[in-house]
């Protein structure tokens, strides 16, 4: 079996190739990724350099420094989006949560509160304390991976 091709082959017909087999598509695959990523990355930054002085000049004249705009070249409609990136400063804002709080308000009423413990804290607190965060913590299985390791 040839790694291009999978397409006329079933899941269930794959699977029952040999390891071997199997790892050299894994690895034929991976291969393809990382062209196929290198490719990509090539070309958007190929498209940056085209329409980003137009896309500017655009946003320049509409008062925007962010979003979609849209202009034609060469005959093409060309959409060019300025995605926000916003950050909060999370000390800040547990500062004015409790500065709700203490103004009798709901902080919720104004801003979205998570809480989250990271996993390798809980791990490492004795198991008196682990018991106490117990009921709020579910553990959710994630995609099984499967890799072959390297062959010595």
């Amino acid at each position: 079996m040839k790694y291009g091709e999978l397409e006329q082959f079933s899941i269930a017909e794959i699977s029952q190739q040999p390891n071997q087999i199997l790892r050299e598509l894994t690895l034929e695959a991976e291969a393809a990724i990382q062209r196929a990523k290198l490719k990509k990355a090539s070309i958007d930054a190929a498209l940056s350099l085209k329409f980003s002085e137009k896309a500017k000049v655009l946003r320049d004249l509409t008062g925007k420094e962010t979003g979609v705009v849209n202009f034609e070249d060469d005959g093409l409609p060309i959409v060019a989006d300025q995605p926000k990136k916003i950050e909060w400063d999370q000390d800040q804002l547990a500062s004015i949560a409790h500065n709700i709080r203490q103004a009798n308000l709901d902080p919720t009423e104004f801003m979205d509160i998570t809480y989250k413990v990271p996993e390798r804290k809980f791990n490492g607190w004795s198991h008196a304390l682990q018991q106490t965060y117990a009921p709020a913590r579910t553990v959710k299985l994630g995609k099984p991976t499967f890799k072959f390791g390297e062959v010595k």
